[in-house]
């Protein structure tokens, strides 16, 4: 892969890094080192310091051995990568097979300071370049949010600018405000779920061939009680351990109803009945008119 666009030259190697959101289902800081073999900048070690399948190449361009980092015991992937590179790079591009350059930088270690740099920058970009999702709901009809325990269901149905379809928001509170746990975009082209929009957005897209219609698998994995683990999943455990499951399932004939009622009233052929409740932006729109005419009184 190319070349990270944050690159810190640090005596007989470099150190390049960049942050990778574009895998869907996983993010984190990619972190390479580089070294001149043969008169050409080649890809020596890489680091992927995922969230979910954290992982290291030795000899990308070369052996190209994939090893996987174990959270349990490494901790940190970002840490682990930087203790190695800090304690071990010599033995590692050994293993990569450049056994010239690893002689080079065992015999002109990289300087403290740079590797200190180094450091500061990396957790720089993975605590500033995070992806996360924050969904305003602006179609969200009123009265649209269904309390159940300490969990809520926002109901909306999404018009984009190239998509559309059925949303379903599973929101909490944490730490006195409401947070977005798992979203289900039941779209008609790029149907998707998030683990954590908030926090490790973890973004899946169905197979609609395995999965069937989207809305229905959705309702489905609710009344099959799979919420807990999914919260767990999204990294909420005590939300998920507070679930009152019960009472989930005595919402659930509400929520599904309200769902297909919302595909039905925005799917049918124009001059249909339209449901005359008003979406958020719609009322503080007409909160703001009413301040401003209040103002002028």
């Amino acid at each position: 892969m190319e070349k990270g666009s944050t690159v810190f030259e640090a005596g007989v190697v470099s150190i390049a890094m960049n942050y990778r959101k574009e895998l869907m289902p996983d993010q984190g800081l990619c972190v390479q080192v580089y070294g001149e073999v043969g008169g050409k900048d080649t890809e020596i070690l890489r680091f992927d310091c995922f969230d979910q399948d954290p992982h290291y190449h030795y000899g990308p361009e070369n052996k190209n051995i994939r090893l996987h980092m174990d959270k349990t015991t490494a901790g940190n992937p970002l840490g682990w990568t930087l203790n190695n590179i800090r304690n071990k790079l010599p033995a590692m591009i050994s293993r990569a097979g450049y056994e010239d350059l690893a002689a080079a930088v065992e015999a002109n270690p990289i300087p403290e300071t740079t590797l200190n740099e180094v450091e500061a920058k990396a957790r720089e970009l993975a605590r500033t370049e995070r992806r996360t999702v924050h969904h305003l709901m602006p179609e969200m009809l009123e009265g649209d949010k269904i309390e159940a325990g300490n969990i809520r269901f926002g109901l909306e149905y999404r018009n984009l600018r190239n998509d559309r379809g059925m949303a379903i928001h599973v929101l909490s509170d944490v730490a006195g405000q409401e947070v977005e746990l798992l979203a289900f975009d039941c779209f008609e082209n790029g149907p998707h779920y998030h683990y954590g929009p908030r926090n490790q957005d973890v973004r899946i897209y169905w197979d609609v061939t395995t999965s069937g219609e989207t809305l229905r698998w959705t309702l489905d994995q609710f009344k099959a009680g799979k919420l807990r683990s999914m919260i767990e999943r999204a990294g909420y455990p005590s939300i998920a351990n507070a679930l009152d499951v019960g009472l989930i399932q005595e919402k659930l004939p509400e929520i599904e109803a309200r769902c297909f009622a919302l595909v039905a009233q925005n799917t049918q052929p124009q001059g249909g009945m339209k449901d005359v409740r008003k979406t958020k932006a719609q009322l503080i729109e007409e909160l703001e008119a009413l301040r401003q005419q209040v103002a002028a009184l």
